[in-house]
């Protein structure tokens, strides 16, 4: 088992609740976020963390190659 099955099928079952409760999945996905960097908080510094969500954010359309992948 990898920490990324964990997490999926927890989110997945936090989505779930949160649109059978009629809060639908941005309310949820918002929550855990906020959750995730809480986290992070205890043992990471700010600018680590900014630096973290900033590389996600840039890098997150699944269209566009990173820069080191090959045609």
């Amino acid at each position: 088992m990898y920490a990324s099955d964990v997490a999926q099928r927890h989110f997945s079952a936090a989505v779930d609740e949160a649109e059978t409760a009629g809060l639908g999945h941005e309310a949820v996905c918002r929550a855990l976020l906020n959750l995730v960097i809480s986290k992070y908080l205890e043992t990471r510094s700010v600018a680590d963390i900014q630096a973290e969500l900033r590389f996600i954010a840039e890098n997150c359309d699944p269209d566009t190659d990173f820069m080191f992948m090959r045609p």
